[in-house]
């Protein structure tokens, strides 16, 4: 076991504190942040082979089935939607993926005209931003892959390539290859921030059109914005830092875990070694910087924990889960030092 998997395992423990069975919901986060808690559990489920929390997953599905995982948000829905895929992934029981399409049907009911197309954040339909249209293009590549009969899979091909072209067009993807947050009323880059998890959810959906259509086009795409990322959105040691922090709210301690486990993905298809020293680098800083005695992990991963939630933990154990898989058996000390000193204080995140 590597130190990674160790501190994955005792974090993962820590996390599942905060789940309470009578909503099947975590405590101190919220409803999209469950999707993503959700996501974890079931990665570090299949990276240690064990059925540990297939069960969670099942009871989460059972309790809130019946509203098929739909709210206001569309991009709350994707999120349940892509986890629904990997539980399927994970587990194979195909309710899982039927609801990921189900989901699917209700998001292609927020695209448009406006803008040229794409969809909404919201049902009201005031704002066309990033990250709706990131997980319904990256839903619309995963269901692709997943769908092996053809003519069930051609709609989803079909949005894919759809909600791509738009994407890549809409000036959402600056001339850094960062993405901003969203498009203003007169359907131009708003300039917003250009947070973390933007820059992770297009890769998942780019390394899988480059595997549907064997263009190579869409994962050098995927490696631009990947390389603006690990070279922009850092700290002074080279730690991911979310633009936001020490204050980043109840939604922005969850996005770093997410592009890392994006990053993850990318790594899988074109082995770039940066990648995968990136993802242990930041795995190394939450486990000897930002973690207490009791594996809560903090919001700045290189910095002492400032408060302990869901969200934050979650975060985190997307970098461990990922980081588990690309080290060896048994790591030297300048990659990970489990025995280094954790920080235990409760004091707030230092600014870089």
């Amino acid at each position: 076991m590597n130190t990674h998997t160790h501190f994955a395992a005792a974090g993962i423990e820590t996390l599942q504190s905060w789940f309470n069975p009578r909503t099947a919901l975590w405590e101190s986060t919220g409803w999209w942040n469950s999707a993503n808690i959700l996501w974890v559990l079931l990665d570090y489920s299949a990276r240690r082979n064990t059925t540990l929390y297939h069960q969670v997953a099942a009871d989460i599905f059972a309790h809130h089935q019946r509203g098929n995982f739909l709210n206001e948000y569309y991009d709350d829905e994707g999120w349940w939607a892509l986890t629904w895929i990997k539980a399927y992934d994970v587990t194979n029981d195909p309710r899982y993926l039927t609801m990921a399409c189900t989901i699917f049907a209700d998001m292609c009911s927020g695209w448009d005209p406006f803008c040229g197309g794409g969809i909404w954040w919201r049902k009201d339909r005031t704002y066309k931003n990033a990250i709706a249209n990131e997980l319904f293009f990256s839903l619309a590549a995963s269901l692709s892959r997943h769908i092996p009969d053809p003519q069930e899979q051609a709609p989803y091909l079909e949005w894919a390539h759809l909600a791509w072209n738009w994407f890549a067009q809409s000036g959402l993807i600056n001339p850094s290859f960062l993405i901003n947050d969203g498009l203003d009323a007169h359907c131009y880059n708003n300039g917003g921030i250009t947070w973390t998890y933007n820059q992770g959810v297009v890769l998942a959906g780019l390394v899988d059109m480059t595997a549907l259509t064997g263009n190579s086009a869409y994962l050098h795409t995927a490696e631009a914005i990947a390389n603006a990322t690990i070279t922009t959105l850092v700290d002074r040691q080279g730690i991911l830092h979310e633009p936001c922090e020490p204050n980043c709210g109840n939604d922005g301690p969850q996005f770093k875990g997410i592009f890392v486990r994006n990053l993850a993905y990318l790594y899988e298809a074109d082995h770039y070694e940066p990648y995968r020293q990136f993802i242990l680098r930041n795995s190394a800083a939450i486990t000897q910087k930002s973690r207490s005695l009791h594996y809560h992990f903090g919001l700045n991963w290189s910095a002492p924990v400032d408060v302990a939630d869901a969200a934050r933990q979650s975060s985190a154990l997307d970098a461990l889960n990922a980081a588990m898989s690309l080290a060896p058996a048994e790591e030297p000390d300048e990659i990970c030092n489990p025995s280094a000193t954790p920080d235990i204080t409760d004091h707030p995140t230092q600014d870089l």
